[in-house]
């Protein structure tokens, strides 16, 4: 199925939760000269109007970015700080938020000239639209699968790999899909560090993907999770979003966990994150 487009959704609390990540992770990353395949498996478009008609449809951005943009002048964790100015700097306008940026902009604004940066993209609309934004010459824009795609790339030429894997899950088989494909990934390039998001839904599918990764033998993975409200008989929609970081670079447990205590309460009352090792270094 190729139904997903995630302007719909885009600068929605799971974006929120993914991107701090992802940036926290990049970042560390770039402390190092040595050069670095970025891999996205699952691009989108790159950059969202905020105004565009998908993200006016349910506007799911007024209750992730939105609240987070109104109170950013009140920022202190210093994590928190950076990711601020990075939103920033996507803005036409410094004083407004008209875009919420996606992986490929999270990925390419940070891309030096020994880095390389893969978008993968299977949507034909969303790939189109990916196509036409500007990106540095060492970001090339793939229409194909990803999870394919990157189990192709392995190992990279670079010392260094980092990874993005974030499907829809639109149908079930990709949770086993994706932990074989980081399997796979892990085999050819022991030290590289994947980031991997997930839904919670109520029929608590992503336990598929969490078991297979424990029982893979992969270790270090540390996993956190954006919980938004409780599970019940009656729930409906997304309950929270997951993250899991293989091979996390060093503190950034400490780092994410200071910039969410900020975050959480401008999400609601009912909003609580968590995280903790799912699997750890030695058995």
């Amino acid at each position: 199925m190729l139904s997903y487009q995630h302007a719909y959704h885009a600068g929605n609390f799971a974006d929120v939760h993914k991107h701090l990540t992802l940036y926290a992770v990049v970042n560390y990353l770039l402390r190092k000269k040595t050069a670095i395949t970025y891999v996205d498996t699952h691009a989108g478009r790159g950059l969202y109007p905020i105004d565009g008609e998908e993200s006016q449809r349910l506007q799911e951005y007024r209750n992730g970015i939105l609240p987070l943009w109104q109170a950013r002048t009140a920022f202190s964790d210093p994590l928190l700080c950076e990711w601020k100015a990075a939103l920033i700097s996507a803005q036409p306008d410094a004083a407004i938020l008209t875009h919420y940026p996606g992986s490929p902009w999270w990925f390419g604004h940070v891309l030096r000239e020994q880095d390389q940066l893969r978008l993968f993209e299977l949507h034909p609309g969303e790939h189109k639209q990916l196509s036409n934004q500007g990106l540095s010459p060492q970001a090339q824009r793939i229409f194909g699968d990803g999870l394919a795609g990157l189990k192709a790339m392995v190992p990279v030429i670079t010392p260094r790999l980092c990874a993005l894997i974030d499907p829809s899950y639109e149908r079930k088989a990709e949770y086993q899909e994706v932990a074989e494909t980081v399997c796979y990934t892990l085999e050819k390039a022991r030290h590289g560090v994947v980031l991997i998001w997930y839904p919670l839904l109520p029929a608590g599918h992503h336990h598929t993907l969490l078991t297979a990764l424990k029982e893979s033998g992969v270790r270090k993975i540390w996993r956190s999770e954006l919980q938004m409200r409780e599970t019940n008989e009656q729930a409906h929609g997304m309950l929270g979003s997951g993250m899991l970081v293989i091979n996390p670079p060093w503190g950034l447990d400490q780092r994410l966990a200071a910039a969410m205590a900020e975050i959480t309460p401008l999400l609601g009352r009912t909003t609580r994150y968590q995280a903790n090792w799912w699997v750890g270094e030695v058995e």
